[in-house]
């Protein structure tokens, strides 16, 4: 981080990865603005984060509150997206399109309207860091829904970085990471998933959120990065 301190919203960071990006930016002296759905989650996670940090709570899938949200925040330096519900395969053959609808909305239309209402307020030399993930590069079965998240995400940062500049935009893309987004898997297939990931994984195993937080901070530490899909996933697309 720079000598100044800098104002950071983190829009999911109440757990899993928006946390771990929350905390680690935190404990380098940023002021952070944590947001979620729930107050409950919000309090747990303040309670845990260094003194200093505030939290909010919205519907990020209403732009209504998105708008009065940023508009309680105020300016500040840096947004970081990492709001996204428990992963849910949706095979093609018995796909309920609603729940397509429903993924893209939190994980793609309300990142527009959080860059949207975001952006005016970001000060000068400031960035956005989006969250796409190594399914859009080499997904598997059962992962058409969040592949096409993935490529839609990958194609907005760099489009956004065009259209907002100099404002940055980048994104980050980690491979499997031990994370909530698998919450909706029993524990004994996400370990035995985590397992097989981490057996053809170069590093040979999977990926931690606090590993993949330092991405963010490079990103937005980075002041000559802008249209940047940074992958961190052990080297998951490489065998």
């Amino acid at each position: 981080m720079t000598d100044v301190q800098q104002r950071i919203v983190v829009l999911g960071g109440t757990s899993g990865l928006g946390f771990a990006v929350a905390d680690l930016l935190a404990t380098r002296g940023a002021e952070i603005v944590i947001v979620s759905s729930r107050q409950p989650s919000v309090d747990k996670a303040l309670a845990k984060l260094p003194a200093g940090a505030t939290g909010h709570v919205a519907d990020l899938r209403d732009e209504g509150e998105i708008e009065r949200l940023f508009e309680a925040i105020g300016p500040f330096d840096h947004l970081v997206y990492t709001a996204g519900e428990p992963l849910s395969l949706l095979p093609v053959d018995d796909m309920a399109l609603d729940r397509a609808h429903d993924f893209f909305g939190l994980r793609f239309f309300s990142v527009l309207a959080a860059v949207k209402h975001a952006a005016p307020r970001i000060r000068p030399g400031g960035s956005i860091t989006l969250t796409t993930g190594s399914a859009g590069e080499r997904p598997s079965a059962g992962w058409s829904v969040a592949a096409a998240i993935c490529g839609a995400v990958s194609s907005l940062t760099k489009a956004l970085a065009v259209e907002l500049a100099p404002l940055r935009v980048n994104a980050v893309a980690p491979g499997v990471t031990r994370s909530p987004l698998w919450a909706g898997m029993g524990e004994d297939d996400r370990e035995a998933y985590f397992r097989q990931v981490g057996e053809t994984s170069l590093i040979g195993r999977v990926g931690e959120t606090a590993e993949v937080a330092r991405a963010y901070a490079y990103l937005i530490d980075q002041p000559f990065s802008t249209g940047t899909v940074l992958a961190v996933d052990g080297g998951q697309l490489l065998v």
